[in-house]
């Protein structure tokens, strides 16, 4: 499948446009409790930004689209995120509304062994709409990419979601990230339904398996999900299983010497999304997935600096056994003979 949308002689043209919240990230200096962290390290988070700068490292064009308050967190998201290459010109500053901010201890995001504390209600992205964004600047892009937890933000990132996934001619590749995040949907609604709804509009589907509607395995996910061109089942340390349309590839995961399990998933997509660029294989798209997410997994924080092109391609293009001997530990994404011996290449 070759990703389609606006031809490369459009003014503005770029690869991917991903739209989304970013927020304020603020890391604890030390272990232990919210209330016992002493002091905190800045940094930037957020789904759709994560994708963007990894694929603007990785050497793609990319355009991040979402609001920020006009305050100092605001200006550190727009210049943070822009010193990655990525165009943040269609960025809208609220003056009413703040940058989003969050705290969290260090730990796994998928387990219950961290706190997080959110303060982003009411912030200027919960008010992105389809009347307060420039629709062009996020239909510019060969892909566009964005995910769940955008329509769990208020009703009007809701309305827009659904005008992004809406089947129209000459629409980009629209490219969707399930996130289901529950805490983040009002009231009695997990965003179950909703999230389905919108994923069944997308071309390209990330989910991993245990957040997919309690499906109980890919077979069962595809079934209930035939819509797409394209969707990617991620079963976590088993790997990852694409459909495409009568076809079915699976890629085992690599083993990985593990630092922080964040970003993980946003990196994963972002390889995925770069090799479907690249017009590469299902197989190679999965393997590139997998590679991304184990420069994320070995690094403190969500965003690692991904491995040269040619690396990465080298290591894709290995036979069964020699991928499955991969054990990649921190700095494994250098360039050169000595990382290929770390990282044990034939």
């Amino acid at each position: 499948m070759t990703a389609t949308g606006p031809t490369s002689t459009a003014p503005g043209v770029v690869d991917v446009v991903a739209l989304g919240e970013s927020m304020v990230t603020f890391l604890p200096s030390a272990p232990g409790r919210l209330a016992d962290v002493p002091s905190f390290d800045r940094a930037i988070g957020g789904a759709e930004s994560n994708v963007a700068c990894v694929l603007a490292a990785a050497g793609h064009s990319v355009r991040w689209v979402g609001r920020v308050g006009a305050d100092g967190f605001g200006d550190h998201l727009v210049e943070a995120i822009g010193a990655y290459g990525v165009d943040v010109s269609a960025v809208r500053r609220d003056p009413d509304r703040p940058t989003g901010v969050y705290f969290r201890t260090a730990g796994d995001r998928a387990t219950d062994a961290h706190e997080v504390a959110y303060y982003r209600a009411g912030s200027a992205a919960s008010a992105m709409s389809a009347r307060n964004l420039d629709l062009d600047a996020i239909r510019s892009g060969r892909v566009l990419h964005l995910s769940g937890i955008t329509p769990a933000l208020s009703a009007d990132c809701l309305a827009l979601m659904r005008e992004l996934t809406a089947r129209r001619p000459g629409r980009p590749l629209v490219s969707f990230d399930v996130n289901h995040r529950p805490g983040l949907w009002r009231g009695h609604d997990d965003g179950s339904r909703v999230l389905l709804e919108l994923a069944r509009g997308a071309d390209i589907v990330f989910v991993g398996e245990d957040e997919a509607w309690g499906l109980g395995g890919a077979e069962a996910v595809r079934a209930a999900l035939p819509e797409p061109e394209l969707l990617v089942v991620k079963q976590g340390a088993t790997g990852a299983t694409a459909f495409h349309g009568p076809h079915v590839t699976s890629v085992p995961a690599l083993t990985v010497d593990v630092v922080a399990a964040v970003g993980a998933g946003d990196a994963f997509a972002a390889g995925f999304l770069s090799a479907t660029l690249r017009d590469l294989p299902v197989r190679e798209r999965l393997r590139h997935g997998h590679l991304m997410a184990a420069a994320a997994l070995t690094v403190p924080g969500d965003l690692a600096t991904p491995p040269a092109r040619d690396h990465a391609d080298r290591l894709a293009a290995l036979d069964d056994d020699a991928w499955g001997r991969l054990r990649l530990g921190p700095g494994w994404t250098q360039t050169g003979e000595r990382a290929d011996e770390e990282v044990g290449t034939p």
